[in-house]
């Protein structure tokens, strides 16, 4: 192996955008965090989790605004995913804690967001 790196620049996404999400792994994650009665880690056990859902809610969410921002205008999935966005932007701005509670809030977020990205891949419903 050579010592050699190599930067991509890639201010697009277009890169990560061809990546698939590694859903299973973290779903699993979220679900044992919500399941959490009186979880008794160390701080820095918990800074270590709520990086892993944060890193993943980031990658979500550009997944879903990717998604959004190919809808039609008059498609409404597209305003939703936009007030789920926002929220996430809200919550993903502050920095994480070594705390159960801001775990399981990344963690609700994470289930969020999948549940957002769930309804952009669905068939849009039929007009009435």
């Amino acid at each position: 192996m050579s010592d050699t790196h190599v930067v991509l620049y890639d201010p697009c996404g277009l890169i990560e955008a061809e990546l698939p999400l590694d859903r299973a792994p973290h779903e699993a994650l979220v679900t044992a965090v919500l399941a959490w009665k009186h979880p008794d880690l160390e701080p820095r056990d918990y800074e270590q989790i709520a990086l892993q859902l944060t890193g993943h809610a980031r990658a979500v969410a550009a997944d879903v605004r990717r998604l959004a921002a190919a809808l039609p205008k008059s498609d409404g999935r597209g305003a939703l995913a936009e007030i789920v966005l926002r929220k996430a932007d809200g919550r993903l701005s502050q920095p994480p804690q070594g705390t159960a509670r801001c775990v399981q809030n990344r963690a609700r977020l994470v289930q969020a967001l999948y549940t957002r990205l769930d309804r952009l891949t669905e068939p849009a419903p039929a007009a009435t």
